[in-house]
């Protein structure tokens, strides 16, 4: 991609080549919320923007050229999904002008169901559009998997009823047909796919718990994981 040929240019020319700027469009998982906890009668989450995947791609490609300059957008939102992510396109990520847009939604859009699925779509064509309308790359990637199962480590019993509404829609396809339809959509605007849901379904297909792999038990991954998700962006940006 050509972000990579620009942070390669820096390498080799400090003086004379601008730097490069990677902006992050997402939900709870690109602003890098892990767990939950009851706030009066409000429902937080912990927020590490140092150990939110933005973070370990700006790591991982400072040490690949580490000469070059990487500024990194983090916009991701805790609760956000793909309309709302087409709302605040102009404002939070366009005004920098960024070389690179990684877009991410599908774990809170799936909530509306099948119902849902036509102005998820309607959301991330416009996205990808007008992202690509600036000269900017762009980048879909699909996320983890939620849980399979109310974990026996949730004994809250509010953030009980939403594990089980998460698990319903994991185990009956729901989020597949949304990150199905996002890559469907992708292809047709010529954006590339990261695809790190199908890396989670690997994951489960070999026996693994990926209920356990989320920091709340629902559908925050766990810090370590978001390794996961940096080095599949970096590999995507190194694809001819």
């Amino acid at each position: 991609m050509k972000i990579i040929e620009k942070l390669a240019k820096k390498q080799n020319d400090l003086y004379g080549a601008a730097p490069a700027t990677i902006a992050f469009l997402g939900d709870s998982v690109t602003q890098g919320c892990f767990e939950l906890f009851e706030s009066g009668r409000a429902i937080d989450t912990v927020f590490e923007n140092k150990n939110a995947y933005s973070t370990r791609v700006s790591e991982i490609l400072h040490m690949l050229f580490p000469k070059s300059h990487i500024n990194i957008v983090n916009c991701g939102i805790s609760g956000d999904n793909a309309p709302n992510g087409l709302s605040r396109l102009e404002r939070d990520i366009l005004p920098f002008k960024p070389d690179l847009v990684v877009v991410s939604y599908g774990l809170n859009d799936c909530a509306n169901g099948e119902a849902g699925l036509e102005k998820y779509v309607k959301a991330l064509d416009d996205i990808f559009k007008q992202v690509k309308a600036t000269g900017a790359e762009c980048i879909f990637m699909t996320e983890n998997m939620m849980n399979t199962h109310v974990s026996c480590h949730v004994k809250n019993p509010r953030f009980a009823e939403i594990a089980e509404g998460t698990a319903k829609r994991q185990n009956e396809g729901v989020l597949d047909l949304y990150f199905d339809a996002a890559k469907k959509v992708a292809a047709e605007n010529g954006v590339r796919v990261c695809d790190c849901y199908a890396k989670w379904k690997a994951m489960y297909a070999a026996g693994v718990n990926v209920t356990e792999l989320l920091a709340n038990y629902i559908n925050h991954p766990i810090r370590e994981l978001h390794y996961l998700f940096a080095y599949s962006l970096v590999e995507t940006m190194m694809e001819l």
